[in-house]
């Protein structure tokens, strides 16, 4: 791997199983911190621990928009 995402932060939204798990775990590969989202909370734990130390599981439908404003909100405070 390149590490051509080093230092940077994705966000991916239904990323607790198929292409946007596999999205996921390729951007930490690449050295992305991932936000994923998913709205199965045992779900989103098991992507999450399959991805590794560069993911943070948060439980939000996207199409939600107070789900969308808390995950928002969640990045901001943590990433910046």
């Amino acid at each position: 791997m390149t590490r051509k995402l080093e230092g940077k932060i994705a966000v991916v939204t239904g990323a607790s199983g198929g292409i946007g798990l596999g999205i996921a775990k390729r951007f930490a590969a690449e050295g992305a911190h991932v936000y994923i989202t998913g709205r199965r909370k045992a779900e989103i734990d098991r992507a999450v621990a399959a991805i590794g130390k560069n993911a943070t599981g948060i439980q939000a439908d996207s199409t939600s928009f107070d789900d969308l404003d808390r995950l928002y909100a969640q990045v901001k405070a943590e990433s910046g």
